[in-house]
């Protein structure tokens, strides 16, 4: 890192913020996951440094730092530009809803917008008096799943992901925010490890990146597990899969929301005859659709149709996933 000596005569909290922010600029790191610029994100070095937790206190911007700690927050924005680690993976921790979970390599970085439907109990498509049972499909972290325990504390939650590494940090969350009794980790590939269970919201941020997406991808997101990214040449692989299936996991009053991201465009070229409720949200954030169960059910065979075509084209099949065969 370029004047490493001069950095070492900083003193305050700002004075390493904005030293940082400036090099992080300079380096030209890709900001999103959990923050949109270099100053924030210099912020959250420092403060994980000095075993604080923002928002800081205004007394505390010019506190000076001691040798010791000026060493730990330049080792760790040196890690932030040589290696371009996303900084939830530095700190352990990234926030969703509001909440505080544990992050590292073997999940995605929390950052769906779902987390504004979360915090609004799903109004005005989920009736929270009637929800009693969740599904949080590819689950990665238990972020989801947690968030929505706490919004409907009589709920039960399953959390569901394919990677057993994933799982095992969505269980050390479900321990950290002490919802064992809630919330349940589940090894499943999609739907293939579940009961007939009847589900009243079932919620998915699956992946959906496509493959000219995934070439292009910054180092950052580079860094994060390629099985909780990847979906195929369109980026519809599973949710393809997850349409075709998930009438039979829903109450007849049951909801299916899903984020696709960049993959809205062919997801409604894919289906114009389905009338998707493609979903706003205040704090930015876009393609996530909702749709109830009964219009699963009348489009029941059309996704099915989508669905076998990638079952049978070994091609289309995505790496580390073991679809059955709908019957």
């Amino acid at each position: 890192m370029k004047n490493r000596e001069a950095a070492m005569q900083l003193n305050s909290i700002v004075d390493f913020v904005r030293w940082g922010a400036s090099h992080f600029n300079e380096a030209k790191l890709y900001f999103g996951h959990g923050s949109n610029n270099a100053v924030d994100e210099a912020l959250f070095l420092t403060l994980h440094a000095l075993h604080l937790t923002p928002p800081l206190a205004p007394e505390l911007h010019h506190a000076c730092l001691t040798d010791a700690e000026k060493e730990a927050v330049l080792s760790l924005f040196q890690r932030r530009i040589d290696e371009r680690l996303p900084v939830p993976y530095l700190t352990n921790e990234a926030w969703f809803c509001g909440l505080g979970f544990y992050v590292d390599e073997r999940v995605l970085v929390p950052r769906s917008p779902i987390a504004e439907l979360i915090e609004q109990r799903f109004t005005p498509w989920v009736d929270a008096e009637c929800t009693e049972n969740i599904l949080d499909l590819c689950s990665g972290s238990g972020c989801i799943a947690i968030a929505c325990a706490l919004a409907f504390p009589w709920a039960e939650v399953d959390a569901a992901d394919i990677s057993v590494e994933a799982l095992e940090v969505a269980q050390i969350n479900i321990e950290r925010h002490q919802m064992q009794r809630q919330v349940r980790a589940i090894h499943s590939d999609l739907f293939n490890g579940l009961s007939a269970k009847g589900y009243d919201l079932i919620v998915s941020n699956p992946p959906y990146v496509d493959a000219e997406d995934m070439a292009a991808l910054p180092q950052e997101f580079q860094k994060e597990p390629e099985l909780g990214l990847a979906a195929g040449d369109n980026g519809l692989g599973l949710v393809l899969h997850i349409l075709a299936q998930a009438s039979d996991y829903l109450t007849s009053h049951g909801v299916l929301i899903v984020e696709v991201g960049n993959s809205d465009e062919a997801l409604v070229e894919r289906f114009p005859e389905v009338p998707f409720e493609w979903l706003g949200f205040e704090r930015g954030g876009h393609g996530v659709f909702l749709i109830q169960a009964e219009t699963l059910l009348e489009h029941r065979q059309l996704f099915q149709k989508a669905s076998e075509a990638v079952f049978s084209n070994p091609e289309m099949r995505l790496k580390g996933r073991c679809f059955r065969p709908l019957s």
